[in-house]
Formats: structure tokens, sequence, C-alpha cells
């Protein structure tokens, strides 16, 4: 599970030099075609690391209930993000994989409440899983946001 562990920094720095370059009107964007804009997917990546990693484990989240509510699945933009808000998803992206990192070396992790994902159907019985699924689905949404990039960069 440490190679997937050290991954996920890796991806991550991936999303914040895109947050870095590209313009607050940019990542609100949402180009013709698709539903959603490259701030909510990355918004939504930080949102369901912890919701699969921790909420699933019974422990407490390191984001707000107002940033669940907006970036979970089967949300959509509804407004535009402030700078304010990609500043905190941007420190979120490290302070969030820094410290899930740290608690599974302290053997945290204990329990985990089994969880069927949309994407593939499969059942997360295990921290483990979850860890492998969420980096699975975090380049889904790598892939998500490069689209969105040339989209609006057209």
């Amino acid at each position: 599970m440490h190679f997937t562990l050290d991954v996920l920094p890796n991806t991550r720095k991936s999303f914040h030099k895109i947050i870095e370059n590209t313009s607050l009107e940019d990542l609100n964007k949402i180009p013709k075609g698709f539903n959603n804009n490259i701030i909510w997917n990355i918004g939504h990546i930080v949102v369901t690391q912890q919701l699969l990693a921790y909420k699933l484990s019974g422990l407490p989240m390191m984001i707000s209930d107002g940033l669940v509510g907006k970036y979970r699945k089967d949300t959509k933009p509804e407004a535009a993000v402030s700078q304010e808000e990609v500043n905190e998803i941007k420190d979120l992206l490290f302070t969030t994989i820094e410290k899930t990192k740290a608690d599974y070396s302290n053997d945290v992790f204990k329990d985990y409440n089994a969880y069927t994902v949309s994407t593939t159907g499969n059942t997360l019985t295990h921290i483990n899983e979850a860890f492998e699924f969420i980096l699975f689905h975090e380049g889904i949404h790598w892939g998500y946001v490069m689209a969105l990039l040339r989209a609006v960069k057209n």
C-alpha cells in the first residue's frame, strides 16, 4: 500500500500545477459539451478521498460539510468558485494526503464500512482497497481535467 500512498502526492502535484497555471476564469469555465469545470474536478478528488478513506472508516474528515456538499458524487458547479475557495482546495490537495499517509503509518484505519463504487461496481471492503480505488479515481479525473483544459484554451 505504500506505493499507492507514494503515488498520490505526485498526482496531486499535477493538479496543483494546473491550478497555479490556470486563471480563475478558466478554472470556473464550463465548456460546451461538459457539465462541470476544472476546479470542480479537483475539489471532487479531494472530497472523494476523504469520504472513501475517512468517513467510511468512521473517522473525522479534514474537510467541511460545505465542501462535501459542493463536490461529492452527483453534484455539479452551481456558481463560480472564488479565489479563496480555490486556495483552500489547493492547500487540501497536500494536507489531506500527508495526514492520510501519517494515519496509515500509525494504524489509525481500523474499521471500514463496505461501499460499492458506482464507477466500476466493485465493493470496497478495506482501507487498502479504498486507496487503490482513490488512485484510479484520481486518474479518471486527471483525464477530465486535461480535456477541460484543452476545451477552455480553444
